[in-house]
């Protein structure tokens, strides 16, 4: 075939390969007109657009009852049947994403929001849709929403502390304004306060994730007026505890955080001054179609959310 027929049998209708397919299986035209519900005319014109698209060979000899294919539709024949079936399976691959019964769902979280928001949306997400894989990822609330603009992730599990998060390339969800706490040693002489101010904290050493208390929970003490010291910087909630327990400092907790508490430290509300102490959202990006298991996770966050806050 020479390059111009070639780039001919670029533009092949399907309908022309469903024709062609079904004569060469009933070995007739008047027979797979009658299957594909076409009158025989329009069957005869769909073979002959495929036989000019494909170079002008005939692809069939007519014979006194019924037809058989030539040297070329007895060469085209297995591409044709190829064809048909792969498209079929792109269709059976389509439908099977758009009525969440399979697929992937990629997601990140937080490691506060791992503790146990998103393990109870998980199980309440698995229980309706188990034909849904899940990819899960911990990390911190920017890389996660750089990962989800860049298309790696389809949804994302974030906090903010010091203001609202804003990007035109990504929508926030609101999920829930978090309480927060400060965790004190139980001899501590605010550990039996029904709450507490932060300003009554300023001179405390305190336990931070971070030596830097912006994008911290400790932003909160930024806003109650005072720079707070932090004495030791230690990542796993577990561990803070432990430091709190050994009368090295306090910290914040949030109410994610605070389920399970050791005895030897006492969890104290922190007083709402109007500002929600942290706000946490779902972010899936702007101007991108997200796969279909997404709505219905994004319901089970929610759901979660009940017994979370």
């Amino acid at each position: 075939m020479s390059d111009a027929s070639g780039a001919a049998a670029a533009d092949v209708s399907t309908v022309w390969l469903r024709a062609f397919v079904t004569v060469a299986r009933d070995g007739s035209f008047t027979v797979a007109a009658r299957r594909l519900g076409w009158t025989q005319s329009a069957v005869s014109r769909q073979i002959a657009s495929l036989e000019g698209a494909l170079g002008g060979a005939p692809l069939f000899d007519r014979l006194p009852r019924g037809v058989r294919p030539t040297a070329h539709g007895r060469a085209a024949l297995p591409h044709a049947e190829a064809m048909l079936r792969q498209l079929g399976l792109l269709g059976r691959e389509l439908a099977d994403l758009d009525d969440v019964s399979s697929g992937l769902l990629r997601f990140g979280a937080f490691a506060t929001a791992d503790a146990a928001l998103v393990p109870r949306a998980i199980a309440l997400f698995r229980a309706r849709h188990p034909g849904v894989a899940l990819a899960r990822e911990e990390g911190f609330t920017g890389p996660l929403l750089g990962r989800l603009v860049e298309g790696e992730l389809d949804l994302a599990v974030v906090s903010t502390t010091g203001g609202p998060l804003a990007d035109d390339a990504y929508e926030l969800h609101h999920l829930l304004d978090e309480a927060l706490y400060v965790a004190v040693p139980a001899g501590h002489p605010l550990a039996a306060e029904p709450c507490v101010g932060l300003d009554r904290l300023a001179a405390e050493d305190w336990i931070s994730g971070s030596p830097e208390p912006a994008g911290t929970l400790l932003d909160a003490a930024l806003r109650h007026g005072f720079r707070p010291r932090i004495a030791h910087v230690v990542g796993e909630w577990t561990a803070k505890q432990g430091y709190v327990a050994a009368g090295l400092g306090v910290t914040l907790v949030p109410a994610l955080a605070a389920q399970g508490a050791r005895p030897d430290i006492a969890l104290v509300p922190v007083r709402d001054e109007g500002v929600p102490a942290r706000v946490v959202y779902a972010a899936t990006a702007r101007g991108r179609t997200p796969p279909p298991a997404v709505a219905p996770f994004l319901a089970a966050l929610r759901e979660a959310c009940g017994g979370s806050a």
